[in-house]
C-alpha cells in the first residue's frame, strides 16, 4: 500500500515549498493530495497558482499518513483558523503519525498544540511569532520524533529529501537525490 500525505494549502501559501513537497514525494511514488478550502486554484505568495487536488473540507484528514504544512505567511495565518486541521494534527501526534512543516508552517503545529516542548526550526522572519516554543535556529531540517521542521524555501529540497527518507526509506531518498543531481543533504548520507 502507498504512503499517503495531505498539504493543505490556502492563498498566500510559500510556491517552492509547496511545490517541491509535492514533487519530490511523488517522485517517490508517494500519493500526495494537495487540498484547499473550496478546491480549485489557490493564489500563492508569489501570484503563481496552483490547483488543489481536493476540497480540505470534503476529505477524510484521518486517511492519511502524514500531513505536511507548507510555509507562507498568509497561508500558515488561514491554516490556523482551520479548526478540523489542528484537531487532525492533534490526532496525528496522538496515534503516532507523521507531521511537518516548514518555513512559517511550524506556527500551524504550535497553534494546534503539538509542539510544546518539542525542539522545532523554522523561518528566522517568525520565530518571534512562535514564543514558548523549543527553538532552534540549526539543523535546516530538524526531526523532533515523528514531527519534522524546516526553515524556508531555501531549505526546501532537503527537507522533501527528509520527508522521503522518513516516510520511504533512507535509500530511496538518495536514489531520488542522485537522480534529481541534488548535493546530498546532510545526515542523509
Amino acid at each position: 500500500m502507498a504512503t499517503t500525505i495531505l498539504v493543505p494549502l490556502a492563498p498566500g501559501f510559500e510556491e517552492i515549498e509547496a511545490v517541491t513537497i509535492i514533487d519530490v514525494l511523488r517522485r517517490a511514488e508517494v500519493q500526495v493530495t494537495a487540498a484547499a478550502r473550496g478546491g480549485g486554484v489557490i493564489l500563492g505568495s508569489r501570484g503563481i497558482r496552483v490547483e488543489a487536488d481536493a476540497d480540505l473540507a470534503e476529505i477524510d484528514l484521518d486517511a492519511f499518513d502524514a500531513i505536511v504544512v507548507p510555509g507562507g505567511l498568509g497561508g500558515t495565518l488561514e491554516l490556523m483558523r482551520e479548526a478540523d486541521l489542528l484537531a487532525a494534527l492533534r490526532r496525528y501526534v496522538e496515534g503516532g503519525k507523521w507531521i511537518a512543516a516548514i518555513c512559517a508552517g511550524p506556527m500551524v503545529l504550535a497553534e494546534a498544540g503539538v509542539t510544546d516542548g518539542v525542539p522545532i526550526t523554522s523561518h528566522p522572519g517568525v520565530r518571534d511569532r512562535l514564543t514558548g516554543q523549543d527553538l532552534h535556529d540549526a539543523p535546516r531540517v530538524l526531526r523532533s520524533g515523528r514531527i519534522l521542521t524546516s526553515q524556508g524555501p531555501g531549505t526546501a529540497m532537503e527537507f522533501a529529501l527528509a520527508l522521503v527518507g522518513e516516510l520511504v526509506g533512507e535509500q530511496a531518498s538518495l536514489d531520488l537525490a542522485a537522480a534529481m543531481v541534488v548535493a546530498v543533504p546532510q545526515g542523509l548520507a
